[in-house]
């Protein structure tokens, strides 16, 4: 290092080692991914659709226009058909019931006393608008969190078969 008329001379710059270079690009890479995954998880926020049962939709107290799936039993002497494929229901985990109003095709396996789950916006005052009704392809199916709620109210019958798993084929 030289001095010329009193201005101290900078230092020469140091350059990165290749270990140095490579922390640099992961801790980077790290910080946009961490980045994408935030902008990921604000932007679908509100896309997020949670099961509730009857009971705690009124103990939550769920505010009207709130986007959730309702799941139950369908209660029996509920279920009325109008026309254009309009039918409405209640939804009873035992202790609430819930009115659900739907409008097109029903699953086949769709039958009072059996357990169901709706995806739909909530009306407000024990009323329910489904966009659709969910079953599964073997009648003796029941939705795990369906099962679970029902097994807190005691209302699930312990020869009934394991929740979210087919039944047993039956014997002759």
């Amino acid at each position: 290092m030289t001095v010329q008329a009193g201005i101290p001379a900078t230092p020469p710059r140091k350059r990165l080692t290749r270990k140095q270079r490579r922390l640099v690009v992961i801790a980077s890479a790290g910080v946009v991914l961490g980045l994408a995954a935030g902008l990921v998880a604000y932007a679908l926020r509100d896309s997020i659709v949670f099961f509730y049962g009857p009971t705690e939709i009124v103990e939550k107290g769920l505010t009207p226009g709130t986007r959730l799936r309702l799941g139950g039993l369908v209660e029996t002497g509920s279920v009325e058909r109008g026309a254009n494929q309009r039918v409405s229901f209640a939804v009873t985990d035992g202790k609430t019931r819930t009115m659900v109003s739907y409008t097109g095709l029903l699953p086949d396996l769709f039958r009072e006393g059996q357990g169901v789950v709706t995806e739909g916006v909530l009306e407000g005052a024990g009323r329910f608008r489904a966009d659709s009704v969910l079953a599964k392809h073997d009648e003796t199916y029941m939705p795990r969190e369906v099962a679970d709620a029902l097994k807190k109210q005691g209302h699930w019958q312990p020869g009934e078969t394991k929740p979210g798993a087919p039944a047993a084929p039956a014997t002759k």
